[in-house]
């Protein structure tokens, strides 16, 4: 008994010694041995020549340089291994604390595993596990039997982690789940720096809130400044609304949503693509950049550049613009269109398309309203708009100062249109040309009707009146009416002039040639007889009440009079030509366009009165322009009608 109590006292002596040595000792570089600060009871055992082991229980307190670790217990094989039980607290520096329940360290290279009700410690972030290496050395924690990091409000779990203490960066790796009062994540494989907040999507990543869900598979998000770059296949998804692009961006203090790289936008009937889309979130705006195309469930939008004010129900377009709104087509280099106050406009190279009608407007300024359908073209690449249609199988052209195109209320439907000119009407085509101070032509009775001062040329006649209405069949002149004070020149050399004068003249066309003629009310002509080889022979003067004549070959074959005819036949030596021709004659060439540029060119002034006092300058005044139009129409309706032409 006294033996072993010495033994044991001697012991204790050697340890204290030791303790205390190794108190002052001075390091002068790193040792692999670990120190003993402190225990209640310590047990010294040298299993064998190149064993020791020290048993220490009771509070329990070690280091190695500036690594310290508390326990209930442990087990220190020789001076470098230690097996520690109960209560493990591992701390290095002043900011970094592990607790277990259990830990085996090794000090020759500075690792540590340890287990149970494991906690890493790192400031204001908390790392749960149930085992856990940490590499003192690197200062790195993995784990890969889940783990959950928790960070404020924050909470991130996994099964796989590697925690770089010194960079304070955490990688997570399989089934990763984020939970945050702002959003959840869930992701193969995530990066988190505890400093900056930076959460960085290194695989397939789905976040989502309440009413959004953002998935990519490579990015970052910056929860400290609400800031996100979602890149590879990455895809938005808001209710109805889904984008997909190469990249998304998104910055939370603007509420703006940025998608770059073969973006595309749906919800419901609506669809965007673009190089680049950017919605801002805040005022419902969406900024399409580059091939830029929209489609909802009436139009479709094709531009450079298009923003969209849902709001404001507006939206604007930059660059060469094609919008199609069957059967219209607008293309323009800017529009500009404003739901709620149901006016567009269109600028610069403007041509608009009706499909249904074949009818072609081309202009530098248009006012439009997509509802009503209602359009005005005003300027253009010469200074005036054109309008582009189809007459007989060819192009028919016609410019004026100013082009309106108005939805018809008909038995056709959204069909028919009506379009207006005004002042300076000119009409070109290879069979037709015409000029008047002003139009209108309906798709519904498909009659052109020309007001004040009009003339048209066909071949070699020409017909004028106080109006003319031109009606079409099959896109092709049917029948001309001439009202009021109505004259027809015929003159196939331009030395002699066949006449025919009246109150109202109808000419009827079969095969796109002049067959019949009706005059009615107060007829007078004057015909130039020619022979079999095209020589003149006389000339005849008849004035009757009506007459009818008969062409064959653009020639007149045979003339009927009606209702007491006075005729005179002279022959062409003993007639006077000049005195032949009657009150009103006027052979007007210089006015007649021979191309489409004479639609443009300069003449002297023939329309010195407009149709309309004032132009209507938007949709505000199209009121009053309709009703201007309409007390001319009343007024320019003639006492005989069409309907009462005079048929054979």
């Amino acid at each position: 008994m006294y033996l072993k109590s010495a033994l044991i006292f001697s012991i204790s002596l050697l340890v204290s010694w030791s303790v205390n040595a190794q108190q002052v000792e001075q390091d002068t570089s790193r040792k692999k041995e670990v120190l003993v600060d402190h225990a209640d009871v310590f047990e010294y055992i040298q299993e064998r020549k190149d064993s020791v082991l020290q048993k220490l229980s009771g509070s329990v307190e070690l280091r190695q340089d500036s690594i310290y670790m508390y326990c209930d217990s442990a087990l220190i094989v020789n001076e470098t291994r230690v097996f520690a039980e109960g209560s493990v607290v591992i701390q290095q520096g002043d900011s970094l604390s592990v607790f277990a329940d259990s830990a085996m360290y090794d000090g020759t290279i500075r690792i540590s595993e340890l287990y149970g009700d494991v906690v890493l410690v790192n400031g204001q972030q908390q790392l749960f596990t149930d085992r856990l290496t940490y590499d003192l050395n690197t200062k790195i924690a993995t784990y890969d039997n889940n783990a959950t990091l928790v960070m404020e409000e924050t909470q991130l779990t996994s099964k796989k982690g590697y925690y770089h203490v010194n960079e304070q960066q955490v990688f997570f790796k399989d089934s990763v789940v984020v939970i945050d009062p702002q959003f959840s994540l869930k992701s193969d494989t995530l990066g988190f720096n505890t400093e900056t907040r930076i959460v960085s999507f290194l695989g397939p990543t789905l976040i989502s809130n309440d009413s959004t869900k953002v998935y990519c598979e490579d990015g970052y998000y910056d929860t400290e400044n609400n800031l996100a770059l979602f890149s590879k296949n990455a895809q938005y998804v808001k209710g109805e609304q889904v984008a997909i692009a190469d990249s998304i961006t998104y910055d939370g203090a603007k509420e703006v949503y940025s998608l770059e790289g073969n973006a595309s936008f749906e919800e419901g009937m609506r669809r965007a693509s673009a190089d680049i889309i950017r919605y801002d979130e805040a005022n419902d705006k969406t900024l399409l950049i580059g091939n830029a195309k929209f489609k909802d469930e009436e139009q479709d939008i094709v531009a450079n550049e298009i923003i969209y004010d849902a709001k404001n129900e507006q939206y604007t377009t930059r660059g060469r613009s094609i919008i199609s709104d069957p059967p219209q087509i607008l293309e323009a280099d800017q529009v500009d269109y404003s739901e709620e106050r149901g006016i567009g406009i269109a600028i610069g190279n403007v041509i608009w398309r009706d499909t249904s009608a074949e009818i072609t407007i081309v202009c530098d300024h248009a006012d439009y309203d997509r509802k009503s359908d209602y359009l005005k073209a005003s300027g253009g690449s010469k200074g005036r708009p054109l309008m582009i249609t189809m007459l007989d199988g060819d192009s028919l052209f016609m410019a004026s100062d100013t082009l309106y195109a108005m939805r018809e209320d008909s038995i056709q439907g959204d069909s028919a249109r009506q379009l207006r000119a005004y002042h300076d009407v000119r009409i070109y085509s290879e069979k037709m040309q015409a000029i008047s101070d002003s139009l209108q032509y309906s798709t519904t009775d498909s009659i052109f009707r020309l007001f004040r001062q009009p003339i048209v040329w066909a071949d070699t006649s020409q017909f004028y009146a106080d109006t003319i209405h031109m009606q079409l069949a099959d896109s092709k002149i049917d029948k001309i009416y001439l009202l009021n004070k109505s004259f027809i020149i015929n003159s196939p050399d331009e030395v002699f002039f066949n006449q025919v004068k009246g109150k109202n003249i109808t000419a009827f066309f079969e095969a796109e040639e002049l067959r019949r003629m009706a005059v009615n009310g107060n007829a007078e002509s004057v015909y130039y007889a020619i022979d079999e080889v095209g020589g003149y022979v006389g000339v005849n003067k008849t004035i009757c009440s009506e007459m009818l004549l008969l062409f064959g070959n653009n020639e007149v074959e045979q003339i009927k009079f009606f209702t007491q005819p006075i005729a005179q036949m002279l022959p062409m030596g003993q007639a006077n030509h000049n005195e032949l021709k009657m009150p009103g004659f006027n052979w007007e060439k210089r006015y007649r366009p021979n191309s489409i540029e004479d639609l443009f060119r300069a003449l002297p002034s023939r329309f010195p009165q407009p149709a309309i006092k004032t132009l209507a300058q938007g949709k505000e005044d199209v009121e009053e322009l309709e009703e201007n139009i309409e007390e001319q129409l009343e007024e320019e309706k003639p006492a005989t009608t069409p309907e009462k032409e005079n048929e054979e």
